[in-house]
């Protein structure tokens, strides 16, 4: 095939195996986009269903029709089933066809692909580095081209064109690294907040401590993630060994910055706090510009008792913020330098590095978040629920057991569960006004 020559929208045939949400996101774009022929997929019980729901698609009843008459086939599967799938459907694959996967840890992808693929497919990882529930505009799409020629790579890149997104190659060795740098750490430190808060049963937003900033970053944020379901981010917590690392170094540096603070070993906290800032940012006040806005910060709340002009505010109690500290510490432990990795950023990524720059580059905010985790007791409590949290937490993924990931993250999500739905729409908003000067950093 000429690597110039347009591909027949008419013809193509596009596999889609597995539609849930991001399934039913890329099938949406590709339609709109004029693709025609578009086979879709799940699992056998939900065929009526999905005949029903999607009659737009060629909706067939196995992974086996899908695969044998499509060009291009998608594996939308959670991560810790594509192995299964691809040795299942895998050795029905059409000749000379290209595969692609979805999952967010690509080294078993790309292994079942090489177990279970007949040897003439083209093997070309894709991920998109955003939720379902994001627009793919503009979005990082990471495409891996791992066993391909010019004209199948062209082949995706061209549909791809489809949603907008911002191409970006790499290997998949560097996209599990880079992807354990952006994300597995954030995710822990919002799921651990989430843990904390159930912890204390406290709702955050009725607590003056995290109305306001950006804390009002953080609770949305935390919401988000949990009203999203628990595979999202187990299969890259649990099979990307990277992620291991660095939520393995999160959770001690969360422990050894609070032995420093219960003992008030004030010169030691806040020199391996400044040493950190030194590292990650170039020194504290050294000015650049700071990624999020204040007027933006305080517009977003969940609470019915505070808004940004309210007086109220000005009885906030001071906070830790630990958990962005103990960021700062790992990034600057594990030699991590979060700007070079802007160019495959996720949402959540995107707004964890703006709310931990604006802690270090607003004036005397550093200082006051140090010494309210030295001397402030009023907040003992919660940072030390924070730190329970996240060694839970980091303990469940070490252990490896998805049941286990389950049911600590379903326990939490139950406890926010009747302000999800609100969370999520204030956090989508927050993505959207919020973060799109961040991507011109870096």
């Amino acid at each position: 095939m000429d690597t110039q020559r347009p591909i027949d929208r008419d013809t193509f045939e596009i596999g889609i195996i597995g539609m849930g949400d991001m399934g039913r996101l890329y099938a949406r774009h590709f339609a709109q986009a004029g693709w025609k022929r578009i086979n879709v997929c799940d699992l056998p019980e939900k065929f009526e269903q999905l005949k029903y729901e999607l009659p737009q698609y060629n909706v067939l009843a196995n992974g086996h029709l899908a695969s044998r008459r499509s060009d291009w086939i998608i594996y939308s599967v959670e991560a810790k089933f594509i192995d299964a799938v691809v040795k299942q459907f895998g050795p029905s694959t059409k000749v000379g066809a290209i595969v692609s996967g979805q999952t967010s840890v690509k080294a078993p992808e790309i292994q079942a692909f090489e177990s279970h693929l007949p040897s003439d497919t083209h093997l070309i990882p894709i991920h998109s580095m955003h939720g379902p529930n994001v627009s793919p505009a503009g979005q990082p799409l990471v495409i891996i081209p791992h066993r391909s020629t010019p004209a199948s790579l062209h082949t995706v890149e061209s549909i791809l064109a489809s949603l907008s997104s911002q191409i970006v190659h790499l290997s998949a060795a560097d996209h599990d690294r880079i992807t354990a740098d952006t994300q597995a750490v954030t995710h822990l430190a919002f799921k651990s907040m989430g843990t904390a808060w159930m912890t204390r049963t406290s709702f955050p937003w009725e607590d003056l401590t995290y109305v306001g900033g950006i804390d009002n970053v953080k609770v949305a944020m935390t919401l988000r993630i949990y009203s999203n379901k628990w595979h999202v981010y187990a299969g890259l917590a649990l099979l990307n060994p990277a992620a291991r690392r660095q939520i393995k170094q999160y959770a001690r540096s969360v422990n050894e910055l609070f032995s420093l603070m219960i003992q008030e070993r004030a010169d030691e906290f806040k020199a391996r706090v400044r040493a950190a800032c030194d590292y990650v940012f170039g020194g504290v006040g050294h000015g650049g510009d700071v990624l999020l806005a204040d007027a933006l910060l305080d517009e977003y709340t969940l609470s019915s008792s505070a808004s940004p002009k309210s007086p109220i505010l000005d009885a906030k109690t001071p906070n830790s913020h630990l958990s962005l500290l103990a960021m700062i510490d790992c990034w600057h432990t594990l030699s991590i330098q979060p700007y070079k990795h802007l160019i495959v950023q996720t949402p959540p990524f995107r707004l964890w590095l703006g709310i931990v720059e604006y802690l270090v580059k607003t004036p005397g905010m550093l200082d006051a978040a140090m010494d309210a985790a030295l001397f402030c007791k009023d907040i003992r409590a919660d940072d030390l629920a924070f730190v329970a949290a996240a060694a839970g937490w980091a303990q469940t993924i070490d252990m490896g057991h998805f049941d286990s990931y389950q049911h600590r993250f379903e326990e939490t999500q139950k406890f926010f569960e009747a302000r999800l739905l609100e969370g999520k729409k204030v956090s989508a908003s927050i993505i959207e006004k919020v973060t799109t000067n961040i991507g011109k950093k870096g």
